[in-house]
């Protein structure tokens, strides 16, 4: 049977989603906690690879198993092995064509930016720092200029493995929650690193470096060295994916618990 299951996580201690030798990562620490549930080996497929320090409010896998458990006893039993910043939210058998991955119809990242001249405290790792005041409306300029379809050399990463960098951008909206500047990016698929670079070419122009025109030549230059900026993973969470209503997927939109990282009220930005 397979069984489908939606995890929450804090990236912060993890060296990414996928298992490697030697370090902590998150796919290791589920795969422990479900075979010891199981009482058998449990391997899981994941929606999409996260990189170190990135988060996941709404990670989707799918795992094979003969053995009988409950979805309860799939979720919280997990949970009671798994480290403080993991969780499983939901688990539940699915039909056996659904895959975590390639049933997907679409996926959505929150990049949350912390806009003030003072570093954050209990936000950090959790929010990216930027000390220089964003200009949100130039920001959504440039935004537009780079909704639908294109081609997103210019976002990917070097080693990045996608067979095309063809790519279905249906949303890239920007907007400002007193001093947090957030992000909000949803596509058919992502390639390596291109949220990162999207919002990190979008600070660049909202601090003044760059008019919103940029953000149109970067993209039609096809070429990463042009636009080679690279936000850091602080702050992305993967938010939501998306699949066909007959799978039976609950939604998992955590953008309200995302957005209220409100820090306390402080000193005017900049001051």
């Amino acid at each position: 049977m397979r069984i489908a299951a939606i995890v929450e996580y804090d990236g912060s201690g993890f060296s990414g989603w996928q298992r490697q030798d030697d370090v902590p990562t998150v796919q290791q620490s589920v795969e422990e906690a479900l075979t010891r549930i199981a009482a058998a080996e449990i391997r899981v497929v994941t929606a999409g690879r996260t990189d170190a320090g990135v988060h996941a409010s709404a990670q989707v896998i799918h795992f094979d198993t003969h053995v009988e458990r409950t979805p309860r006893a799939w979720a919280h039993g997990a949970n009671s092995y798994l480290p403080p910043g993991v969780a499983i939210l939901w688990a539940g058998r699915v039909a056996d064509d659904f895959h975590a991955r390639y049933s997907a119809t679409g996926r959505e990242y929150r990049y949350v930016i912390l806009n003030r001249s003072i570093r954050p405290t209990y936000l950090a790792r959790r929010v990216t720092h930027e000390y220089r005041p964003l200009d949100v409306a130039r920001m959504q300029v440039a935004a537009r200029s780079l909704v639908g379809t294109h081609d997103f050399t210019s976002f990917r990463a070097v080693e990045c493995q996608a067979k095309s960098p063809v790519r279905e951008l249906r949303r890239l909206e920007i907007s400002r929650q007193g001093e947090l500047v957030i992000v909000h990016v949803a596509a058919n698929a992502f390639l390596h690193h291109m949220v990162r670079n999207l919002a990190g070419l979008l600070m660049a122009i909202g601090a003044g470096e760059h008019a919103p025109e940029w953000a149109r030549d970067v993209l039609d230059a096809r070429d990463r060295t042009v636009g080679d900026i690279t936000a850091s993973p602080d702050g992305l969470y993967l938010s939501r994916i998306d699949y066909p209503p007959a799978f039976g997927i609950p939604g998992s939109d955590a953008a309200p618990l995302i957005e209220s990282l409100q820090p306390r009220t402080g000193p005017a930005i900049g001051a």
